[in-house]
């Protein structure tokens, strides 16, 4: 059946500026994504439409959606945008251009909207309303890496650990239930084999064994991710695994199961096994084809001229008011969008789209008759609402189609593995959903200095660890390694490797990992300090004091994790 996953995630930026570069970007997606979803999801099941998809959402978004300064960072972001919208509205009458001074009012109302959705219907608790529409059964929630880092690159362990440990611990608190299913950052995976950096440093120039992704999954009870198609064709089979655990080799399997693996198909769910351990968990893979047509922007329903444009923007307020016309045109060429116009492009290839899930479904069906068909559709949730600004009302027109079909319908990831329960075994090979499938995207020249950086703090960090035993702490010495910790995390993030090579926020992002990497550098030898004399002098205490105020995130759970 249909899967469809929204990965819904963004670096920490709460506290980190606010426009062009940070907190905005919280705010955007709040309003342009976040509050429509959500509104999509219970419209429907007031309409006894149950959505059925799936939302991952990372850790150290809900921290920032929940953190007790955003309610009014948002509030205040959209009554400021509101009023840059009556502006123009003012300057639209006096320049007697009736047309603009229409579509500023629609903005003016539209971010007012956004304010009481979000004070009035949600109370101002986005993360309490994901969490009480998976307690109604109408979609599910997963997790992603604490702080969204890279894990096939990370050299120690402990760093793979303690982003899976806290992802876990943080979604249970935030959600009230344990994850069944992770999005792996970047859809990065990394099986077991001897490893060693790409970069010339020292402390891991020699290969050494390490775990696959999966061992870290199977360790905290996580049962499926999500990965590339691409890396299913270069899959190698394994055999059948049996629902106690027993292996069947590939040259004694048979039958449906020989054919999935000799045949890979997106359509088909297998599990994960590796040559050094038993640990066996699921994966889903992106049916590439299928999902373009929403993906690209060239090719895709995004692209159709009656969409709000992305790209223009009034130079006073920064607002958008024109539609894409012909997505290879100048920018001048561009004209006025038109609300309606769109509210109809949405309905025609709503229709188009559940159309062709289904007939794609149903033809897999016909030629394998006894197998669960799977449909995977990952999707970053920034494209419904923030780059496709009608992208929540496409995907409600889609679900509304379905719904009708007798025998099509959604699915969340975990209702579809329990349906499935997939035998056929496979080994997957080093991957992500980047440029060509691997890992260019998050390691070239452009950014070696920050895995040099990182891979230096990993092995200091080991290094003080095994030479203070926490077991000897006290507690000033917990709060210096926890914010050692937390600027860890945070410079592990993904997304500053993302923004550097893409040219995207490039100088916010080098700022943002360099900050990071250096008050994790002091902190370090701040720790190394205070374990030997017991002393902090007025500079310590006033570096703790600020990155506790700036980055305070996941207190209870590097507490369990510095502890256990």
């Amino acid at each position: 059946m249909i899967t469809f996953i929204l990965h819904t995630h963004l670096p920490h930026v709460l506290h980190h500026g606010t426009w062009p570069h940070g907190s905005d970007w919280v705010t955007e997606a709040v309003a342009e994504c976040y509050l429509p979803l959500l509104s999509m999801c219970d419209r429907l099941m007031k309409e006894g439409i149950r959505p059925g998809i799936t939302f991952d959402i990372s850790p150290i978004l809900c921290e920032q959606l929940s953190h007790p300064d955003f309610p009014e960072v948002f509030r205040a972001y959209c009554t400021e945008h509101a009023k840059l919208a009556e502006v123009d509205k003012k300057h639209f009458v006096e320049e007697k251009n009736e047309g603009l001074a229409e579509l500023a009012e629609y903005w003016v109302e539209w971010f007012n909207n956004a304010k009481h959705v979000f004070d009035e219907v949600y109370e101002g608790d986005i993360v309490g309303a994901f969490r009480r529409l998976q307690e109604e059964g109408a979609i599910e929630l997963m997790t992603c890496g604490a702080t969204h880092g890279y894990l096939p690159l990370l050299a120690e362990e402990r760093s793979v650990d303690m982003q899976l440990h806290i992802a876990v611990e943080a979604h249970t608190r935030h959600f009230g239930r344990k994850p069944r299913g992770i999005w792996l950052p970047e859809c990065a995976y990394r099986p077991s084999y001897p490893w060693r950096t790409y970069l010339p440093v020292s402390a891991y120039a020699v290969a050494r064994q390490r775990d696959g992704i999966e061992r870290f999954m199977h360790q905290y009870g996580l049962e499926y991710f999500i990965a590339d198609e691409g890396a299913l064709e270069h899959a190698t089979p394994l055999g059948h695994r049996g629902p106690t655990g027993e292996r069947t080799t590939f040259a004694d399997t048979y039958g449906d199961v020989r054919e999935q693996l000799e045949k890979r198909s997106s359509y088909d769910l297998y599990r994960i096994g590796g040559e050094y351990h038993d640990e066996s968990v699921a994966v889903f893979f992106r049916n590439t084809q299928i999902a373009m047509q929403v993906w690209s922007g060239d090719t895709g329903y995004p692209g159709d001229p009656d969409y709000l444009d992305f790209h223009k923007r009034y130079f006073r307020s920064s607002h958008r008011y024109w539609r894409v016309t012909d997505n290879k045109a100048d920018m001048q060429f561009k004209q006025l969008y038109n609300p309606q116009w769109a509210a109809d492009r949405t309905k025609a290839h709503g229709h188009h789209f559940a159309q062709t899930l289904i007939a794609s479904l149903l033809h897999r069906k016909s030629e394998h008759p006894t197998r669960v068909p799977t449909m995977c559709l990952p999707f970053d949730t920034e494209l419904f609402g923030h780059w496709w600004f009608e992208g929540p009302l496409f995907l409600e027109n889609v679900l509304r189609e379905l719904h009708a079909h007798e025998s099509i319908t959604t699915r969340t990831v975990g209702e579809q593995f329990d349906a499935v329960q997939p035998a056929a075994e496979i080994a997957l090979p080093e991957s992500s959903w980047g440029r060509n499938g691997h890992h260019e995207v998050w390691m070239n020249p452009d950014v070696h200095w920050t895995w040099e950086k990182e891979y230096a703090l990993e092995f200091a960090t080991r290094m003080l660890m095994e030479k203070h035993v926490g077991a000897k702490w006290d507690d000033t010495m917990i709060r210096i390694v926890m914010n050692m910790f937390r600027q860890i995390l945070l410079a592990q993030a993904s997304d500053w490797q993302f923004l550097i090579s893409t040219f995207s926020s490039r100088e916010y992002a080098e700022q943002r990992f360099h900050s990071h990497a250096s008050d994790a550098e002091r902190l370090r030898d701040m720790a190394e300090r205070y374990a030997t004399s017991k002393k902090l002098k007025q500079a310590d205490n006033a570096l703790l004091d600020v990155v506790e105020k700036r980055d305070a995130i996941f207190t209870e759970e590097l507490t369990n994790f510095l502890t256990q």
